[in-house]
This record gives C-alpha cells, structure tokens and sequence, in this order.
C-alpha cells in the first residue's frame, strides 16, 4: 500500500496532460497516459475503495456500540427511577395511606358541610315548633284552669239554684 503511495505522488506531474478546448462549450481531455499510468490510477482507486469501506466498517461498528451503550444507559435510568421510587416509599412507608386518609377526610368535609346547613335548619324548624307546641300547651293549660273555675261556679250556681228551687218548692207546699 505504501509502495502504491510513493509511486503515485512520483507519477502525478507526468499523470496526464489536460487540454480544455472552449469550442462548441465541451471540454475533452488529452490523455497521453500509458498502460503503466492507468495501473497505477487503477491501484490507487481500488485503494481508496478500500480505505472508504473501511471507514464506513467502522462507522458502523462506532454507530452500533453507541446505541448499545445507550440502550444501556436508557435500561439504567429506568432502573435508578425503579429505585428512587422504591427509596421514596422507604422513606416514608405510610405517605401513601395518610395521603388517602386525607383524601378520605376532605371528601367527607365537602358532605359535611351541606348536611350541617340542613342541621342547623331542622333545629331551627325544630325550636319553633316545640315553641309553637308549647305556646298551645300553655293556652290550653289556661283554658283548662278557667274551665275548672268555671264549672266550680257552675257546680255552686247549681247548688244555689236547687237550694232556692228546694225553698220554693217548700214555700209552694206551705202554701197548699
């Protein structure tokens, strides 16, 4: 390969010969190159072939280490995640519960909190009610007293009344 090297750089002034001829706008070459010339271009390109499949060999080889290394390293952060989670829990194992009892808590709050209103009315309902019932209880106990009174003053007219009807009825019989 070396060989080819030096005698392609020795060869190169005596190469070829270029001509550009300007008419009709084509451009032709004048290759005064020997059989020996044409061998050496011939090396020299098979050679450069060479080096170019090479490069891209380890272009390939390069490219298919670095999506291994990545694909390991993608499989590594998903294990670090794996575990910081799992340190997370270890940190505190009952995070997750409180967090739910709190959950729970607030969620009970929020029906609290209406049913409470509606509390609060019936009491308020309640209170004017029994009020209201006791209101009627205490007319009821006046009534009552007046008409016991009453019937108190019934009972004695009436003793009156059959004391006077008894003298009259006296009176009436002395009369006879």
């Amino acid at each position: 390969m070396m060989q080819t090297e030096q005698s392609q750089s020795a060869a190169q002034p005596q190469q070829q010969q270029l001509v550009v001829q300007n008419s009709a706008g084509s451009l032709s070459f004048n290759s005064n190159m020997s059989k020996e010339d044409e061998e050496m271009s011939r090396s020299a390109l098979s050679t450069f072939r060479a080096k170019e499949e090479e490069i891209e060999r380890k272009k390939m080889e390069v490219r298919e280490k670095v999506q291994a290394q990545l694909g390991r390293v993608e499989e590594e952060t998903k294990r670090l995640a794996t575990i910081r989670e799992e340190l997370e829990g270890l940190a505190d194992p009952m995070r997750k519960e409180v967090s739910q009892v709190r959950k729970k808590i607030d969620s009970i709050n929020k029906e609290l909190k209406p049913l409470g209103h509606t509390c609060q009315k019936k009491e308020k309902e309640y209170r004017d009610a029994l009020e209201a019932f006791n209101e009627k209880n205490r007319e009821k106990v006046q009534l009552i007293t007046k008409l016991m009174e009453l019937m108190q003053l019934v009972t004695e007219s009436e003793k009156l009344r059959m004391k006077k009807l008894e003298e009259l009825s006296k009176n009436v019989d002395l009369l006879q």
